[in-house]
């Protein structure tokens, strides 16, 4: 899976799950102040990245590093790559 496929299977999980304008997803869009999204919300997010990724986020600690949608990009890579 290459980078613009991670980036636009997460952005379909923002547009599809949360109601976000595509064009409100730029790489550097925070996900509390520019999205909107509250700590329930992020539960969400990573159950949609799981199922839509096949992978398991839960038990990795980087996931509380995430802040902006650059840092899921590369997040969800450095896991696809790990499960390679």
């Amino acid at each position: 899976m290459n980078e613009q496929e991670i980036i636009d299977i997460t952005n379909k999980v923002f547009e599809e799950s949360f109601e976000i304008e595509k064009e409100r997803l730029k790489p550097e869009a925070h996900i509390f102040t520019d999205l909107g999204l509250d700590s329930l919300d992020i539960v969400d997010l990573v159950a949609e990245l799981q199922k839509s990724f096949g992978v398991s986020i839960r038990n990795e600690e980087k996931v509380r590093d995430i802040r902006t949608l650059q840092d899921v990009y590369g997040f969800i890579s450095a896991i696809k790559k790990d499960n390679e």
